[in-house]
C-alpha cells in the first residue's frame, strides 16, 4: 500500500470516528399501549441525565407533542418507562396538572374514563396533553419530560 493510500484510508477512519463522536446519545424512552397500538417516544427535553433548569422545564411543559394516541373512554391506558427512570421516580401531568404522586415502578395503568376528566372543572374534555416528567430522586427537580397528546375516540 503507497504512502497516499494509507494516508487516506488513516483520514477516512478518522474521519468516521469524528461524524460518530457528533452524534447525540438517544435519551430514555417512554412507551403508551392502548389496545393493540404502542407508542414510543424519547423525551422531548432531556439533559443528558442532569437536572433541568425551571425555565427549560416550563418551556418544555408548553411544547406541543409529536404523538397523538386515539382512546375509547372504555380502554385501559398504560404508560411505560425505562428502569433507570423508574429508579429515580416520575410522574404524569396532563394539561398541566399533577395527577399522579413520584411512581417507582417501570409501567401504570389508568382507564380512558379518568383520563378525559378535567380536575379544576370535573367537567370531560376530549383531549389531554401528558407529560410523563422524570423525577432527579430529590423530587424537586426534573431531569426529562416526555411528551403524548391523547385523543378521546367515539
Amino acid at each position: 500500500m503507497t504512502i497516499r493510500r494509507s494516508a487516506a484510508a488513516a483520514s477516512a477512519v478518522a474521519l468516521g470516528l469524528f461524524a460518530l463522536s457528533a452524534c447525540s446519545k438517544p435519551t430514555p424512552l417512554a412507551t403508551v399501549t392502548v389496545g393493540k397500538g404502542t407508542v414510543n417516544t424519547e423525551a422531548t427535553c432531556y439533559n443528558n441525565g442532569k437536572p433541568l433548569t425551571a425555565e427549560i422545564l416550563q418551556s418544555c411543559l408548553s411544547k406541543q407533542p409529536t404523538h397523538t394516541v386515539k382512546v375509547r373512554q372504555t380502554d385501559t391506558i398504560h404508560l411505560g418507562v425505562e428502569p433507570a427512570m423508574a429508579k429515580n421516580g416520575w410522574l404524569i401531568i396532563g394539561n398541566s396538572m399533577q395527577k399522579t404522586n413520584l411512581i417507582k415502578d417501570t409501567y401504570r395503568s389508568f382507564s380512558g374514563q379518568s383520563l378525559f376528566i378535567d380536575q379544576t372543572t370535573g367537567q370531560p374534555t376530549s383531549s389531554v396533553v401528558m407529560n410523563i416528567v422524570e423525577s432527579a430522586g430529590d423530587n424537586s427537580s426534573a431531569l426529562g419530560v416526555w411528551k403524548f397528546k391523547m385523543e378521546l375516540q367515539s
